[in-house]
């Protein structure tokens, strides 16, 4: 289901904004309760209160989507099974090829072909089964069957794993650090703060810090975010206020999110909340705020509110689902997904070049060869007594 722009958004936190500042700057607001960062530049403004709350701000983007490719028929094993598996198949159709060769081990059939070797030997690795037009050697009887046993236990690990690529594509990776995110973005929004951020991002040691200050611009949460469906970019926030909006506005039904917050800690804060230099009622406000944090109360808080804002939105999908009818509950609910022509582009690809190979040998064969070569008819076979 997409994220519905329209929803209500009166219950979510206040942020900081410069009108609110200003009036506790003028002295005509007693305190201004906004979430607010510590910043040293402010302290030449007003004060702070106690920080109810160490954050660090950490950035919000689209989640990779799972698109299917024609190689997910490759995916079940590594590169160094791959090399390995074509290895042994020419090792083992070498020495067939080799013991084929003597005279003293052909069989009824003559002796055979290294195309025909080749192709028993591929033929019981996929598990088409054995014609029983090698040799019967004993040592011939050791190696195919060494070989069947190796066909049994990659074949049977290769068809598992075939079904998961096939259904379950795997997941591109997603940017975690600073230094991934760099490099897949065009830009990122953070909240409004009279380009304090953008200046500590530019003045870094860091090379991906100075970076991201360059690309910084600054914008609201929910414009952010719904641009970083649509485009590539990030928004940069603390996490309880994303997990907070993602979970109001961009949960699924199922618990899931078309957006994820990323792992790396982007800038170490504190918040408090601004009031006027030399408030005499700041003692007893830091008093509150530190019985409060110490008791655990505001950690409480932040999980009941998550809790609630994910029920909550899970209830309005509902009804959303309901008035839809029941041919949207039935699509909505639904995990299952048929296999395309992209699941399947892989094998069809594969047998179009050998079509082609195919059609281009026997096209070469008839320009090569003037008249086929004639094949001896087996005459009546006459039975003796002796």
């Amino acid at each position: 289901m997409e994220p519905n722009k329209g929803r209500s958004d009166a219950r979510k936190r206040p942020l900081a904004t410069p009108e609110v500042t200003d009036q506790v700057q003028l002295r005509k607001s007693f305190m201004a309760t906004v979430i607010y960062a510590v910043i040293p530049q402010d302290l030449e403004r007003w004060d702070f209160t106690f920080a109810y709350e160490q954050i660090a701000g950490k950035f919000a983007m689209a989640t990779p989507v799972i698109t299917p490719s024609w190689l997910s028929f490759y995916y079940p094993l590594s590169g160094q099974v791959w090399i390995g598996v074509l290895a042994c198949t020419l090792t083992v159709c070498f020495t067939l090829v080799k013991t084929a060769r003597r005279k003293t081990w052909q069989t009824r059939h003559g002796v055979l072909s290294t195309g025909s070797v080749v192709l028993e030997s591929v033929g019981t690795l996929l598990g088409q089964g054995l014609y029983g037009r090698l040799s019967t050697s004993k040592s011939n009887h050791i190696l195919v069957g060494t070989w069947l046993f190796f066909g049994v236990v990659v074949g049977t690990a290769y068809r598992a794993s075939l079904i998961a690529s096939l259904t379950l594509p795997r997941l591109p990776p997603r940017p975690e650090t600073v230094e991934e995110l760099v490099k897949v973005v065009d830009r990122v929004t953070i909240r409004s703060s009279n380009g304090t951020y953008k200046k500590f991002f530019l003045n870094s040691e860091s090379s991906a810090f100075r970076e991201l200050g360059s690309m910084m611009v600054e914008g609201d949460v929910m414009d952010g975010l719904n641009a970083a469906l649509k485009m590539k970019s990030a928004h940069i926030s603390p996490p309880l206020n994303l997990q907070l909006i993602i979970s109001r506005n961009f949960a699924k039904l199922d618990g899931t999110s078309s957006l994820y917050i990323g792992k790396e800690k982007l800038l170490q804060v504190s918040l408090a909340w601004p009031v006027p230099h030399d408030a005499p009622y700041t003692p007893q406000i830091n008093k509150c705020l530190r019985i409060i944090s110490q008791a655990g109360l505001y950690e409480q808080w932040k999980k009941e509110t998550l809790e609630a804002a994910a029920r909550e939105s899970r209830m309005k999908q509902r009804e959303e689902i309901k008035q839809q009818g029941q041919d949207g509950a039935e699509h909505s609910q639904t995990n299952f997904r048929s296999l395309s022509i992209s699941h399947m582009k892989g094998p069809l690809l594969l047998l179009l070049v050998g079509i082609t190979l195919g059609s281009v040998a026997f096209v070469v064969e008839r320009l090569l060869v003037s008249e086929p070569h004639p094949f001896p008819i087996p005459g009546p076979t006459r039975l003796t007594v002796d």
